[in-house]
């Protein structure tokens, strides 16, 4: 079942800096590496963006952070396909955010969502062609849930 409109959800994160006894001492001498542990979860290992001396090799939270928009939507709209009986046999993004430096900060200006969709339209009967108009509507269907799972998902309506 759906959880309620009014029910509240808590997300605890511990993170740690992997400092290796380092110091802020300078700007360029100290290790950008952190660890993110949830309980339950293999622990994720990250690093600023290499831009900011980070390890290119770890998640960044600007990577994170597309990922998360990505992701929500995804899972938001499998769950909306699969209540309005649109079958997906396959879904892929390709996501990009872009990010301006404005002062000693900067901020996202938008994320590019770039699903790749497969949905299976059903004949009615086994043997027999999927019906054109059947699968038209079925198509645009699928087509039109993404606006939806774009409003429900959680993760898109926390950011600007």
């Amino acid at each position: 079942g759906r959880p309620s409109n009014t029910s509240t959800h808590v997300y605890e994160a511990r993170l740690a800096w992997l400092s290796d006894g380092a110091t802020t001492e300078s700007y360029a001498g100290y290790p950008r590496a952190y660890r993110v542990e949830v309980e339950g979860k293999p622990p994720l290992e990250g690093s600023a963006d290499p831009m900011f001396r980070g390890d290119s090799s770890l998640h960044n939270p600007e990577d994170l952070l597309v990922a998360s928009l990505s992701a929500c939507h995804m899972l938001t709209y499998l769950a909306l396909c699969a209540r309005r009986g649109v079958r997906v046999a396959k879904y892929e993004d390709c996501a990009s955010g872009s990010m301006v430096f404005c002062g000693g900060g900067g901020h996202f200006t938008g994320v590019l969502l770039r699903p790749q969709v497969h949905v299976v339209v059903a004949p009615a009967e086994k043997g027999m062609a999927a019906d054109p108009k059947e699968t038209e509507k079925t198509l645009a269907l699928a087509a039109s849930l993404h606006a939806d799972a774009h409003r429900d998902c959680f993760i898109a309506s926390s950011v600007n």
